[in-house]
């Protein structure tokens, strides 16, 4: 039976999302069952993306990009594909009417990764974030809004600062691996091999600012997505907030976490706060 295999493709995309993140994984799970699916199936299809220009050494990751592309688009000619990823992230799209400018401008992203390893100005960055982070918000709004248009351009602006948001931090903290292992430097005139507390504090007072931003739109979330969101926006405030007390050296030569333990008092904070109508 077809619903089977849709069924199966959905739980490969919750299966993705569990093993590639265990923080978003319980943020999703603070979602509403009825839109549970639809993240983890956007995430998946964002994950397989981004582990291809990342960690697919060895491999031709541009012919791979490609294929993925490709399959994609005649996932959504057909109806379907046999890639499960591809299958659940395809109904996802048409369920919620995700526009094809956000599915481009991510992918466009995804393949300056295979080819620019440094962002020289403001503008780069800002567009490399758009199509990395900010559209991934936007592609999750779609779900929480269901198809509620106004409410999209409403929400529309905090969405991507969150993203923003949460890009930035993972900038910050996979400045190891992203300076060491891939080459790359993300950061407008900022020179990794002498990263220094002037610099770290810009770019968190940066971060800061798209935090405070978006919270003005978590706020006023349909009551589906608000308290996942939240506990996600509070995840990567601690994760923040870790990084700007831990000295620039060790950021620079380790990947900075926030342990399992934290992360489950994080979780009853964010409920406690919820329940009480703080958010």
């Amino acid at each position: 039976m077809k619903q089977l295999f849709d069924d199966v493709s959905f739980k490969c995309s919750k299966l993705v999302t569990k093993n590639y993140s265990t923080s978003f994984s319980m943020a999703v799970y603070m979602l509403s069952p009825s839109i549970r699916d639809a993240i983890y199936s956007i995430y998946g299809f964002v994950r397989f993306a981004d582990e291809i220009v990342d960690s697919f050494h060895g491999f031709d990751k541009e012919s791979l990009i490609t294929e993925f592309e490709d399959e994609y688009y005649k996932a959504i000619e057909r109806g379907i594909s046999l890639n499960p990823i591809l299958n659940s992230f395809q109904q996802t799209v048409k369920k919620y009417n995700i526009t094809d400018d956000l599915i481009q401008a991510f992918l466009k992203s995804m393949k300056l990764d295979l080819i620019k390893s440094d962002y020289n100005s403001k503008a780069e960055y800002d567009e490399y974030i758009y199509g990395s982070a900010d559209v991934v918000g936007l592609m999750c709004l779609k779900v929480f809004v269901d198809g509620d248009n106004k409410r999209y351009e409403q929400l529309k602006d905090e969405a991507m600062r969150l993203g923003s948001a949460f890009q930035k931090v993972n900038f910050l903290r996979d400045l190891k691996d992203d300076n060491l292992v891939l080459n790359r430097n993300y950061f407008p005139g900022v020179d990794l091999n002498s990263f220094d507390e002037k610099a770290k504090t810009a770019i968190i007072n940066e971060i800061e600012e798209d935090f405070k931003v978006a919270y003005e739109g978590i706020v006023k979330l349909p009551i589906e997505a608000k308290f996942g969101v939240y506990t996600a926006f509070v995840y990567y405030k601690k994760l923040l907030k870790k990084l700007e007390n831990t000295p620039c050296d060790e950021i620079g030569n380790a990947r900075i976490r926030v342990s399992n333990y934290t992360k489950a008092g994080l979780l009853a904070q964010s409920f406690v706060t919820y329940k009480l109508k703080l958010v």
